[in-house]
């Protein structure tokens, strides 16, 4: 597929986004916001999806209780601040324990073996603090959402970069732990037979160790498991297909900071590895432009060199002291001077990553924090006229 030329060609373009990068770089309110501009731009339904733990994609869109169950923004409410939407922009966020509940009904063989997995004592400790099935269920969750043709774009909020790699390998692992010797022993002693006999020593130990009761629950929760065993490898497999799928891009955000841009560059070399397509870089937060162009670092040396003669002036035409004005211009020369200094060096680093993806889109800070729907729209119009 062509590579886009702006974050609108992306948005018309692609099935799936997935918003990868640092924390604390914007990358929530930059999914909601690229979701607003493909509302507002695209006659499709659009899907924010946050998998991060934190709540803030429902913070940032002013609404409470967002869960497993896709809301709609209403079209009034849209309105309310401006917005005037062409399709339709619904969201929703990963509850891990519904959806491993909905996943085990779905898929089990029959009601019955569901119920075994539901009501056994490890279930709920495995799915609720296992870390890997957090990032295996979100990856469910984003195929299941994309495979019923529901949405034309989905834009998934990840959590934090090195996170966001778990999220990328679980199926992978998954596949891999369902094909895994330590599976095989623990089922063994339901199995029998020569797997069995071989593993009857370390079912003994562990007897000792853990309790009978505790091995039996394992050993039934995994046998249980594993009846789902050619689903989980399916779907697995299909989810790793999707990721490599040319309807799907990712979006690398950070800002133009040393610390975020080494985290957001070491996420690029890790896409392109597993030849995972990025769509675009967004270096949020940035300052303009124009503060890195000659003529402004100029405009300050001129400022600092004839503070003097340009205080007099002030201070006659404006009726103040003197000596204040001079302060006042030698601190906005000297503010200038270390600005230009620090655009040239965010200059650099958008030259740097520029490299590694096809579009780069600067977006410059906003007057405070974007944490509603109003600011999440003028961000939307930010992108869209950097396109």
């Amino acid at each position: 597929m062509t590579a886009p030329s702006s974050v609108r060609r992306l948005v018309e373009s692609r099935e799936i986004l997935l918003c990868c990068g640092p924390g604390g770089v914007g990358k929530t309110t930059i999914a909601a916001s690229t979701a607003m501009l493909a509302a507002t731009t695209t006659p499709g339904r659009v899907l924010v999806l946050t998998i991060d733990p934190a709540r803030r994609l429902a913070d940032a869109l002013g609404l409470e209780g967002i869960g497993n169950d896709v809301v709609r923004i209403d079209d009034e409410t849209l309105a309310a601040v401006g917005a005037v939407p062409r399709g339709e922009l619904h969201c929703a966020m990963l509850d891990m324990k519904r959806s491993w509940d909905d996943l085990i009904r779905r898929h089990a063989p029959d009601p019955q073996t569901a119920e075994r997995i539901l009501q056994n004592p490890l279930y709920q400790n495995i799915t609720g603090r296992f870390v890997q099935s957090h990032d295996y269920i979100a990856m469910e969750r984003l195929h299941e959402l994309h495979s019923t043709g529901e949405w034309d774009l989905i834009v998934v909020d990840t959590p934090p970069t090195r996170n966001a790699l778990d999220f990328l390998d679980a199926p992978a692992r998954m596949e891999e732990f369902f094909s895994s010797r330590l599976l095989r022993w623990l089922i063994a002693p339901a199995r029998g037979g020569l797997l069995g006999v071989a593993a009857r020593p370390f079912t003994q130990i562990a007897d000792r160790i853990l309790g009978t009761q505790f091995l039996s629950d394992i050993t039934e929760f995994f046998l249980s498991l594993q009846s789902m065993y050619g689903g989980f490898v399916e779907r697995a497999r299909a989810v790793s297909r999707l990721l490599s799928d040319e309807r799907t891009s990712f979006v690398v955000v950070a800002t133009p900071e040393p610390a975020p841009l080494r985290e957001a560059e070491f996420f690029l070399r890790e896409l392109a590895s597993r030849r995972y397509e990025v769509g675009a870089v967004v270096l949020n937060r940035a300052l303009p432009a124009s503060l890195a162009e000659p003529a402004t670092e100029a405009a300050a040396d001129a400022m600092a060199a004839d503070v003097g003669e340009l205080a007099k002036g002030a201070a006659r035409e404006l009726k103040l002291n003197e000596a204040a004005c001079e302060r006042v211009l030698r601190v906005a020369a000297a503010t200038g001077r270390a600005w230009s200094v620090v655009a040239r060096r965010e200059a650099g680093a958008r030259e740097r990553v520029a490299h590694d993806a096809a579009l780069v889109v600067t977006v410059p800070s906003l007057d405070g924090e974007v944490g509603d729907l109003e600011g999440i729209l003028a961000l939307s119009d930010v992108l869209g006229a950097r396109t």
